[in-house]
């Protein structure tokens, strides 16, 4: 049974609209109003008929994140097989959802999520500033997620396999803005298989409560945070292989070889004297054999990513 969880922050325009354009492979909808200060939880069941919609109130506000969660909860416990993550803001056409559940059915992935950048056509629709805060964050994601295949990492139009959902500590996933890439970041460690679904993203009225300005500063920090709690976990904790030793010599040798070029460079410049070739040829060795480790650790890494799904090893 497919299921859907919208988490409702002040869309009380859109999410009737959206709701209507809910197709009959949907078995459950839950809407969370996440103490919205337009109390959309009244206005849907006040003026939503359909029987699929269930409402669930946070007493306080979770951010997107702790509403998705609260509402995964609710429909693991009603039975659902799958979970499918719509906004209630109108941005999310509803008529793709059996292409975003299509590859969990086939058995091919854990996780799909929507690829706003598929059609560079589509692309003119999306505003310039988004458009490359979403472009840079994407680069960020790969790093710290290890998921080099995809692309979009905010992108919230997301399905999940309830049994990958139920190896999932929600308590450590970050609750607001963080949390879908957070939620890659999650699923690696749990080596998910995820795949990118296209879509073109609807801009409407709509006002987004997500300014790229604001929390890329916050979005860099985690980022680093998380690529070094991946690299520890799956390098050194969980496995250890000809990359484990790449990184640690490729980080060493690099950064000697630019600290001590660097220092024996001004220290020469500072005296008028040119530096001995031997000199030169230590940071020069040191830099190139530490760029090429890093290198071949990048490598590995990218063709690192798991093409089985979980959720079937899991019944298995």
């Amino acid at each position: 049974m497919i299921a859907v969880i919208m988490p409702c922050y002040q869309v009380k325009k859109h999410v009737l609209d959206v709701l209507k354009k809910m197709g009959p492979e949907v078995g459950l909808i839950y809407v969370v109003d996440d103490a919205c200060p337009e109390h959309t939880a009244n206005f849907v069941q006040q003026h939503c008929t359909d029987k699929r919609v269930h409402v669930i109130r946070n007493a306080q506000n979770l951010g997107v994140g702790g509403a998705v969660m609260v509402g995964y909860k609710a429909a693991m416990e009603d039975g659902a097989n799958i979970m499918v993550k719509v906004d209630g803001d109108g941005q999310m056409d509803p008529s793709i959802i059996p292409r975003m559940v299509a590859p969990i059915l086939a058995g091919k992935a854990d996780y799909t999520k929507g690829n706003r950048f598929f059609d560079l056509d589509a692309l003119r629709a999306m505003p310039r500033m988004r458009l490359f805060g979403n472009a840079v964050l994407s680069l960020m994601a790969k790093l710290s997620t290890g998921y080099w295949n995809l692309f979009d990492p905010t992108n919230g139009y997301t399905a999940i396999h309830a049994n990958i959902a139920k190896h999932l500590r929600f308590n450590k996933i970050s609750p607001r803005y963080f949390f879908e890439t957070d939620m890659l970041f999650r699923l690696n460690i749990l080596r998910a298989v995820v795949i990118d679904v296209p879509m073109t993203a609807q801009y409407g009225s709509e006002v987004s409560n997500l300014k790229i300005s604001k929390i890329i500063g916050e979005f860099f920090f985690k980022h680093i945070r998380n690529f070094w709690k991946r690299i520890f976990y799956n390098y050194y904790l969980r496995d250890m292989s000809l990359a484990s030793l790449e990184l640690p010599m490729g980080l060493f040798l690099f950064g000697f070889g630019v600290c001590f070029g660097g220092y024996q460079w001004a220290h020469f410049s500072s005296i008028h004297t040119p530096a001995p070739t031997g000199t030169v040829m230590i940071a020069t060795l040191s830099i190139l054999m530490g760029f090429q480790l890093l290198m071949a650790f990048l490598n590995y890494d990218i063709n690192a990513t798991c093409s089985y799904p979980k959720y079937k090893a899991l019944e298995e």
